[in-house]
């Protein structure tokens, strides 16, 4: 199932929770087909203000940061190239239309693999 967890500032989040989430599922089965819409999971992290730190030094604003599970095999499939720029680009999109065009150049996905058999729901290893 994808997965993907969004980590922003609390203040830049606030109230956006719902359009986010939509948006990111919207994402999600642009790429992947309506069927991934019953099973996409988004967690989105709101950072208090004060505990986000660039260049040093607490930040009252920072780009967001996307951290995306993803089955391996997505990135042995003869497209995987293709699949993961689309991810990547529609993720992307997602967060800034909702959150802000400004973030666009500065929004991070990391696209975390995950090996067959190292994903279980309810205490059960789901393999595939």
């Amino acid at each position: 199932m994808p997965h993907l967890t969004v980590r922003v500032l609390e203040p830049q989040l606030q109230d956006n929770e719902t359009a986010l989430i939509a948006a990111l599922t919207d994402a999600v089965a642009d790429v992947y087909g309506e069927w991934a819409r019953d099973v996409v999971v988004i967690h989105l992290d709101g950072v208090p203000a004060g505990r986000w730190g660039l260049r040093g030094k607490p930040v009252d604003e920072a780009p967001p940061a996307i951290t995306f599970g993803i089955r391996e095999a997505a990135f042995t499939r003869p497209d995987s190239g293709e699949l993961v720029a689309k991810l990547v680009r529609t993720v992307t999109d997602a967060v800034a239309d909702v959150l802000g065009a400004r973030w666009r150049d500065t929004i991070t996905v990391e696209l975390v693999a995950t090996p067959a058999g190292r994903t279980a729901i309810g205490g059960v290893i789901v393999d595939g």
